[in-house]
């Protein structure tokens, strides 16, 4: 449950990643309290993970899901590169992910 917890952390933490795109400087109010929001769920959900997960393992898979995440929401949303070695480093960062899952 604590690792399902952690995982949504993560994808909180692409939300406010992806709401840092819109916010103009924080003048957009929308994805501003939208981007806060975010922030503070990704936030109450890592410290309750690191509560039974080591905090360094809980740290590295929470950053490690919101980069993968965010490079995703990048490439779908925002037709950022797809070239091979970007598309490489990510399975990189996931198989460490999962590596981090298995050993914790």
């Amino acid at each position: 449950m604590v690792w399902l917890l952690l995982v949504l952390g993560g994808c909180f933490e692409v939300g406010f990643t992806t709401c840092l795109r819109f916010v103009d400087g924080f003048r957009n109010l929308p994805w501003t309290l939208a981007f806060l929001a975010s922030v503070a769920v990704s936030m109450v959900l890592l410290e309750v993970a690191s509560r039974s997960i080591p905090m360094g393992t809980a740290y590295a898979v929470w950053g490690g899901i919101g980069a993968v995440g965010t490079v995703i929401v990048g490439l779908l949303w925002f037709h950022e590169p797809a070239t091979t070695v970007r598309l490489l480093l990510i399975l990189a960062i996931v198989a460490a992910i999962t590596g981090l899952r298995a050993t914790a």
